[in-house]
């Protein structure tokens, strides 16, 4: 047993925003034929992606709650189906989620950071 304390929420919405850099990092200047055929970019976005998941299972539901324009479920069940591989990866999927919700997330993020500071 640990007597460590719980790391604060706000710690986990930093790494988010740092992982949804290096999502944006990784794939600038790759079209979606480059990135599939990329190797490790490609192999670092989907762990980074995950990794947004899994940081956002550590916000607490009543943070969550205050940030409905934060599409929480839909980050996580991401999460999910990548760590899982529910029925292979999408790679259309996944180029959306990288080229559209992420620079919106990213936004929305750091408005969240900013307001909660």
């Amino acid at each position: 047993m640990s007597d460590a304390t719980p790391r604060e929420w706000r710690f986990y919405l930093d790494d988010m925003i740092g992982f949804a850099e290096k999502v944006l990092a990784y794939t600038r200047g790759l079209d979606q034929a480059s990135f599939e055929a990329s190797g490790l970019n490609y192999d670092a976005t989907l762990r980074n992606l995950e990794l947004i998941g899994e940081a956002a299972t550590h916000i607490p539901e009543s943070v969550r709650l205050a940030h409905p324009e934060i599409p929480w479920r839909m980050i996580v069940a991401t999460r999910n189906r990548l760590i899982h591989g529910y029925l292979g990866i999408d790679n259309d999927t996944v180029w959306s989620i990288v080229r559209d919700d992420v620079p919106n997330l990213l936004q929305q993020l750091k408005l969240m950071r900013e307001k909660s500071a």
